[in-house]
């Protein structure tokens, strides 16, 4: 039986559709959630970790000291072969504790935009069944650079490094493909500050009209799921 842990920064970004997945295939789920103080786990007590987003960034330590302790647990879990999982956030996460810069990217990304892979990615189990471009939602203002020894697998115009994977059982998402209607609602209503419009931040109403990408993007996820799923 998968152990599945997550980690949610926020009260607003939470599992989304991967809970759904999770359900679906008798996987036993458990959290910490950093904004009520939780403590984090010890890695012999999860198969997989999946590592949400948050309006925060990696290199805060000093405003958000369980940044540290969060680190700790990223690397435990690499280190312990276990299936891990970052989405936007979470990826940059991962990718610092793998020794790779996280920084502002040029434009931040917010909106529907479609994502690109590239071709090392067609060759991953993880990324082998998910269509070549397909549409994703993004809220971001950091990126990351590739971790050595990590697959690049896929960008965006506004974002060239969206997705990697390391050691074939780590994956970083800059992107989100498990968004709901109730998570993109969520972040409009909790980061509205941050809708600004221009080329790579949508308006309200276009990210509402956006949700009808909602379904694809779960499927793929599923997809990316199964992936990793079929590597235990």
């Amino acid at each position: 039986m998968i152990r599945l842990h997550y980690i949610q920064h926020v009260p607003f970004e939470g599992l989304g559709y991967i809970e759904k997945y999770a359900m679906k295939n008798a996987f036993t789920v458990s959290k910490t959630c950093v904004f009520n103080g939780d403590s984090f786990p010890d890695a012999d007590d999860f198969n997989w970790l999946v590592i949400m987003g948050g309006p925060m960034s990696v290199y805060e330590e000093n405003i958000h000291p369980w940044i540290i302790e969060e680190k700790k647990i990223i690397e435990q879990a690499i280190k312990h072969d276990k299936t891990i999982i970052g989405v936007c956030l979470g990826a940059q996460m991962i990718a610092s504790v793998l020794g790779a810069n996280v920084f502002p990217n040029i434009n931040k990304e917010i909106g529907w935009f479609p994502v690109t892979l590239t071709p090392q990615a067609s060759s991953t189990e993880i990324f082998g069944k998910i269509p070549e471009s397909f549409m994703a939602f993004h809220w971001h203002g950091d990126t990351f650079d590739i971790p050595s020894g990590a697959i690049h697998c896929a960008s965006s115009e506004a974002c060239a490094n969206q997705a990697f994977v390391y050691d074939n059982r780590v994956v970083g998402l800059q992107f989100h493909c498990e968004s709901t209607v109730v998570s993109v609602e969520n972040i409009i209503e909790n980061c509205a500050d941050e809708i600004k419009e221009s080329r790579f931040i949508m308006g309200k109403d276009i990210l509402r009209a956006g949700m009808r990408h909602i379904q694809d993007a779960n499927a793929n996820m599923g997809l990316l799921l199964d992936g990793l799923l079929c590597l235990k």
